[in-house]
């Protein structure tokens, strides 16, 4: 039994016409019919008399509009009291530079928007320290990308990132590709992170895969920093787009050329606490960032990323 059709049965009822009911209700007479022959059935027992000049209740039809009505005022009354019993309290968040730079102020907004009493406190830092922080309970969620299995976490795949090979249009000549494979990077000036973070690693086994040795100029596990070494060209960096996104004038100052082999993708993690450890509020707040980054893939806001996941042995984590 479904509310749609209490709501149907008492308009027809009331309206003493199928048709006009149909009408009011916006829904094809044949529809409204059908869903009433089918609590009829679940009922097992006839509600409505159909005649020439309508249709009007039955004995059982009288007993059930009035036990209908009832339902339907109960469940306008829930739902008013849940809109009025306002969430409060607080919860911290943890986004790693890139992927702060796309999803913070969305968050924030959304978050605002529909839960205005929970106070929101963003931390941005490198997924390493996220990880800790997590794990120290000093944040009630992060957006990670090594999730290590043995921690006691809430994990949800959100989304997969592909690689860009970034570079300062001022640096380059002619026309560069729009697409590489990590063995065309041999001999080409990088900048990249270190390894406590879990980019660097990972780059290093997609090099060796491509039996290439990366040609390092600097190592620098500022995101801003390393981008402004990129602007000044001392040399290309791989990153995912977001990487860029605190960058408006982005596609006028750099170059990016997507890696395209399979395994260098980045897989960005919602990890929390466990359930019984997140307030209401953060839980809240879970289900929000989810729909948010979500949202931002489906409308294409979220250049390089696309819904789903990747097998743990080929995903990429943050500087």
């Amino acid at each position: 039994m479904e509310l749609r059709q209490l709501r149907y049965f008492i308009r027809v009822v009331e309206l003493g016409s199928m048709s006009r009911a149909a009408l009011e209700l916006d829904v094809v007479q044949s529809a409204l019919s059908q869903q009433i022959s089918r609590l009829e059935g679940e009922l097992a027992t006839r509600l409505l008399q159909r005649g020439a000049r309508g249709v009007t209740p039955t004995p059982a039809g009288l007993a059930f509009l009035r036990e209908a009505q009832l339902a339907l005022r109960h469940t306008e009354q829930a739902g008013r009291a849940a809109q009025q019993a306002r969430l409060i309290g607080s919860v911290s968040v943890g986004l790693a530079p890139t992927t702060a730079s796309v999803l913070a102020l969305p968050l924030m907004l959304a978050m605002r928007e529909r839960y205005p009493d929970v106070r929101l406190h963003m931390v941005e830092s490198l997924s390493g320290h996220l990880s800790a922080m997590l794990n120290s309970r000093q944040l009630d969620l992060a957006v990670l990308f090594d999730t290590l299995p043995a921690r006691r976490w809430s994990v949800t795949p959100l989304l997969e990132e592909a690689l860009y090979l970034i570079r300062s249009r001022d640096t380059l000549a002619g026309d560069p590709p729009e697409r590489m494979r990590m063995s065309q990077l041999k001999g080409v000036p990088l900048i990249l992170p270190t390894g406590p973070h879990g980019l660097r690693s990972t780059l290093d086994a997609a090099f060796a895969r491509a039996r290439i040795k990366p040609e390092l100029v600097a190592e620098i596990d500022s995101l801003p920093i390393l981008m402004d070494a990129v602007q000044a060209g001392w040399g290309g960096t791989l990153q995912p787009w977001a990487a860029l996104g605190r960058h408006p004038d982005a596609e006028s100052r750099f170059h990016l050329a997507m890696i395209t082999d399979r395994p260098v993708r980045r897989l960005n993690t919602l990890c929390s606490l466990s359930d019984d450890e997140l307030s209401p509020a953060a839980l809240a707040a879970r289900v929000v960032l989810a729909d948010v980054a979500r949202t931002l893939v489906r409308q294409g806001r979220w250049t390089g990323a696309r819904l789903g996941g990747v097998p743990a042995a080929a995903t990429l984590h943050e500087n």
